[in-house]
């Protein structure tokens, strides 16, 4: 059996800590047993390892989450990377292709697919398994996992099973779905045997290998990334499942959650501050998560959520907090802060005068061991201010040791890379027309290459 963890998400609902290059699955806010925090990616990762899953399994995205990815669970994991956002049918059909193509996958392999970010413990990953058993075992086109409720809610969908989940069987035929229903509707359903839909199922790898060859779109991995736009930008759900006459779900009864509002965050956060400040004792159910340098000091607040990042502050009820993603929907700020394979960045200032010239200035940590890229910009200079650690510059072909106090001048146009002996930090200042991240031009990635191509061209 093979894995499919689906990455995506804006980062709307966990406002200011989430943003467009870092959703929620990035935010480490959760504690691991040795009292290490990790984010809900990192934690699933872990738990596919522990349950012997982690080996094939693969992690379907847009290119904006590679190098977040790359960061927190390490450069090997593997990678299907989604030429542009669309939807779910597309990000599961390109991994399909993937997995068909390059890793030569047999079309008769059980496929799985999940997303990367649910809360749940140890005894998931065993139903995980059960999938995989239920597609062998029976007709079934497709086979899903439902999660035992333990109340009506508003918030999820409903898989509704032909029999009620008391009956001994080891799998149920799926009856129907129902997507999101009204409290009063979901105590129905529950009462019916209904369970929640987490999002988890599985297919052999034809199933979508078939399906791919009727609509005319190719099945080699290289054409489907060209032909990538032509897919329809529809969900799974619209494309493949409501058109399928046999599936079965088998139901789960642990824990599962989708920590996808600060209200559900902070009832797994073990921490009631993390970062600088203070909530004092007379704050009940209150969390702080200060992501900026200056400390808050929270008093007297109950049922409160404080978030602070340099993307903004949020102070809010929990109750309404997932409203954020709605007050905040017409903002239009550029991410304050990213994390890189090679660290992270946060910026400090930015200022844009009348005759168009833009400065922004960045607060950048290289992690040891690590290195930027080799690159130039077309649109910018930068002058750069190590403030802490030991580096290696290479500058226009010429290397150099970087210590702190020195500062660099990097003209447009001129090829650059640095190298983090230990933690490095600097400041850097950036001047031009236009600044954006996409103002970048890789030569090579790895120091080894870059050292390679210096040589060369030297």
């Amino acid at each position: 059996m093979k894995t499919v963890l689906l990455s995506g998400g804006s980062g709307k609902r966990l406002w200011p800590l989430s943003n467009d290059l870092r959703s929620k699955q990035f935010l480490p806010l959760l504690k691991r047993e040795d009292g290490a925090n990790e984010s809900m990616v990192q934690r699933v990762w872990r738990q596919l390892a522990q349950a012997g899953l982690a080996g094939d399994s693969y992690i379907a995205t847009s290119r904006s989450q590679v190098e977040v990815l790359q960061s927190q669970l390490g450069a090997a994991v593997p990678i299907i990377v989604e030429p542009e956002r669309r939807d779910t049918f597309p990000a599961i059909a390109l991994a399909a292709v993937y997995l068909y193509s390059v890793v030569g996958v047999s079309l008769h392999e059980v496929v799985t697919v999940m997303p990367v970010d649910p809360y749940v413990d140890d005894s998931f990953y065993a139903s995980i398994r059960k999938l995989e058993e239920a597609i062998q075992e029976t007709d079934a086109e497709l086979a899903l996992i439902g999660v035992v409720p333990d109340q009506p809610s508003e918030n999820f969908g409903y898989i509704v099973p032909h029999e009620s989940r008391n009956a001994e069987h080891k799998y149920q035929q799926v009856n129907k779905f129902k997507e999101k229903p009204p409290r009063e509707e979901a105590a129905a359903l529950i009462e019916q045997g209904a369970l929640w839909n987490c999002g988890v199922f599985a297919f052999r790898l034809d199933r979508i290998i078939n399906l791919l060859i009727s609509l005319n779109l190719p099945i080699s991995y290289d054409e489907m990334v060209k032909q990538y736009r032509k897919l329809p930008k529809n969900s799974f759900d619209y494309e493949v499942v409501e058109n399928l006459n046999r599936m079965v779900v088998t139901p789960y009864q642990g824990i599962w959650r989708d920590l996808g509002t600060w209200n559900s965050l902070t009832d797994e956060m073990e921490d009631s501050v993390i970062g600088k400040g203070i909530v004092t004792d007379d704050c009940k159910d209150t969390h702080l998560i200060n992501e900026l340098d200056i400390p808050i000091t929270v008093m007297g607040l109950s049922g409160i959520v404080v978030a602070a990042s340099p993307d903004g502050i949020l102070v809010s009820e929990k109750s309404v907090s997932s409203r954020i993603k709605d007050v905040n929907g017409s903002q239009d700020q550029r991410p304050m802060f990213e994390e890189r394979r090679w660290g992270s960045y946060r910026v400090v200032d930015y200022v844009k005068y009348e005759d168009g010239r833009e400065v922004l200035t960045k607060r950048i940590c290289i992690a040891e061991g690590k290195n930027l890229s080799y690159q130039y910009h077309t649109r910018r200079s930068e002058v750069w201010t190590i403030t802490s650690g030991r580096g290696e510059l290479i500058l226009d072909g010429k290397h150099r040791e970087l210590l702190p106090g020195d500062v660099v001048l990097v003209p447009a146009g001129m090829m650059h890379s640095v190298r983090a002996v230990t933690n490095l930090e600097m400041i850097e200042v950036q001047s031009g027309q236009e600044l954006v991240e996409e103002d970048i031009v890789r030569l090579c990635m790895s120091w080894e290459d870059i050292l390679q191509y210096v040589q060369h061209i030297g």
